[in-house]
């Protein structure tokens, strides 16, 4: 006679059954409690269409008991069901709508397979009502929109027009400060590039970033003068949500921050406020900062270029600029001469410009004259490589002739105004006349023909200007 709980065979002790049993039972209740912890309603039918599982979620939306619904058909419970079409069909049905209780809902049939064979089909209301669907279809269109615009933003972050093969000429100079800009491209020490305004400082600056390892990463640019003093701060370094009276809900980035791995591009840097320099310094020197209101420290991964038309070391003599911030720019230094001092850069130039802007504007190409060249070539320039672009911009208009010639050039129109002065009157007056002309002419051109920027430079009222050159016969026509 054999002892039933003695293992032999097929046979185990009871104690093991019951440990198995218990074991099963606490797992069972483990997955009621999370089948009845999913927030949407949830069930489970066998492959014959009867009801094996519902949590409570679901029978509180249909406002039944879910363990009385167990064995039932699904067709008696659900409105309007299919599962019991996917238990037939074996095939998922997703994100499907369903009519329930008067609402249109999102469902989703899942078939449950073991060992390949269908075992039961799993559905749930994945929404409590379309109209959900649509508010989130709505707010997810709305994201999508901003994602957009971001990444537009984003790429015009990064985005730099000019290369090395943008910076036209054939001086010996020019040649010279390319040469010290490509070895700038090669590390990361800060870069001051100075030159009058109009010679190219962010050509040079742009072309540096695009030939560095840092090309991939933005390209951050700011204007030291074009910024209220009372807003540079919050520019560079950003500001926490409510950090001050107006701050964005959710605060700002920083330009500093903007520019991580990248390159942040200083214009005008020599504009730049006397109480902000020991802050930028400490930034240079230490490579982090807080954005305002804010307590975290922010370790952006930088590299800086600068650009000034001003002198810097005039301004330190006069207490307008620090020195040590000076020596913490001034690493490379990129000295661009002003167009008037390399003379022969400059037809180089012209055609690039003029073939450029036929392109652009959809115009025929045109050719300069020999006599317009002469007089491109003997010109001031005061406005360097910003005039000359103006010049033949105005000059491409003049005419719908093939060919730029002399008189096209609006700089000419000085010339035929110091003629028009009357003979009779004494060398002194003409003398004086053509020195108006030539302030004039020079105010226009450094101002990009701005008449009232142009009247402020040379310190009189807009309509005295105005008069001035009604009486010299300049007819410019105003870029303001």
């Amino acid at each position: 006679m054999h002892d039933d709980t003695r293992e032999s065979g097929t046979f185990k002790p009871a104690s093991s059954l019951e440990k198995q049993i218990r074991d099963l039972t606490r797992e069972l209740d483990v997955y009621r409690m999370i089948f009845n912890s999913i927030n949407h309603g949830a069930t489970v039918i066998d492959p014959d269409g009867q009801i094996t599982h519902m949590n409570d979620p679901y029978g509180r939306f249909l406002d039944v008991n879910p363990q009385e619904q167990v064995g039932k058909h699904c067709t008696e419970v659900f409105e309007n069901t299919r599962m019991h079409v996917v238990a037939r069909t074996g095939e998922a049905e997703i994100n499907q709508s369903q009519r329930i209780n008067g609402k249109d809902m999102v469902v989703q049939r899942i078939p449950m397979r073991q060992d390949g064979k269908l075992v039961g089909v799993y559905g749930q209301v994945i929404f409590k009502d379309v109209s959900e669907v649509k508010a989130l279809a709505k707010q997810l269109s709305y994201l999508e929109t901003k994602v957009r615009a971001y990444q537009t933003e984003l790429l015009d972050l990064r985005a730099t027009r000019y290369t090395f093969d943008s910076i036209i000429g054939k001086s010996r100079e020019i040649q010279y400060l390319k040469d010290q800009a490509r070895q700038a491209s090669k590390n990361d020490s800060t870069v001051l590039i100075t030159g009058e305004s109009g010679t190219g400082k962010e050509l040079f600056a742009q072309s540096i970033h695009q030939a560095s390892d840092r090309r991939v990463y933005p390209f951050i640019r700011i204007n030291c003068a074009a910024i209220p003093k009372d807003l540079l701060e919050s520019e560079l370094f950003g500001y926490e949500a409510g950090a001050f009276t107006g701050a964005k809900a959710k605060g700002k980035t920083g330009k500093f921050e903007l520019a991580d791995k990248g390159t942040i591009f200083l214009d005008e840097v020599g504009d730049l406020p006397l109480e902000m320099q020991p802050k930028l310094l400490r930034v240079l020197e230490e490579k982090e900062f807080e954005r305002i209101g804010g307590t975290k420290i922010i370790r952006p991964d930088f590299r800086v270029i600068c650009a000034t038309n001003q002198d810097l070391e005039a301004l330190m003599a006069h207490g307008r600029f620090r020195s040590d911030l000076f020596y913490r720019l001034n690493v490379l230094p990129i000295d661009i001469l002003p167009l008037r001092e390399r003379p022969e850069d400059i037809l180089p130039i012209a055609l690039h410009l003029l073939e450029k802007m036929t392109r652009e504007a959809n115009v025929p190409e045109k050719r300069i004259e020999k006599e317009a060249q002469k007089e491109l070539t003997h010109h001031h320039w005061p406005g360097n490589i910003r005039e000359l672009s103006n010049v033949l911009e105005r000059a491409m208009y003049a005419s719908d002739a093939p060919v730029i010639y002399k008189g096209d050039l609006p700089f000419s129109m000085a010339f035929s105004a110091k003629k028009a002065v009357s003979p009779d009157r004494s060398n002194l007056k003409t003398a004086k006349n053509q020195a108006q002309i030539k302030a004039i002419y020079q105010a226009l051109a450094k101002t990009n023909y701005n008449k009232a920027e142009a009247a402020r430079l040379l310190g009189i009222h807009r309509t005295l200007l105005y008069r001035k050159m009604k009486e010299f016969d300049i007819s410019l026509r105003p870029s303001e």
